[in-house]
C-alpha cells in the first residue's frame, strides 16, 4: 500500500495511516478489536455499537478507542 492509497487520522492521540472507504466496524477489525469491546469516541461524540457500521472514517478524523479490560 503507498502513501496515497491511505488517509490519515488521529488514533487514540497518535497520527495512523488508514485504508480509505473504511467503516468504523472495519476499523476495529483491521486493529483485531471485538467491537462489542470497545466504546467508540468520533470527533468527540461517542457512538452508538449499533452504529458502528454506519459511520465511515474520514481523513483528519480524530478517533479514541476504549477497551474494556476483564479481571478483579
Amino acid at each position: 500500500m503507498s502513501v496515497t492509497d491511505t488517509i490519515q487520522v488521529r488514533l487514540n492521540g497518535k497520527d495512523r495511516d488508514i485504508e480509505p472507504g473504511q467503516t468504523v466496524h472495519a476499523l476495529l477489525e483491521s486493529l483485531e478489536l471485538h467491537p462489542g469491546m470497545v466504546v467508540v469516541e468520533l470527533n468527540k461524540q461517542i457512538l452508538p455499537r449499533d452504529t458502528y457500521q454506519e459511520h465511515q472514517v474520514h481523513s483528519g478524523d480524530t478517533i479514541e478507542l476504549v477497551h474494556f479490560v476483564g479481571g478483579g
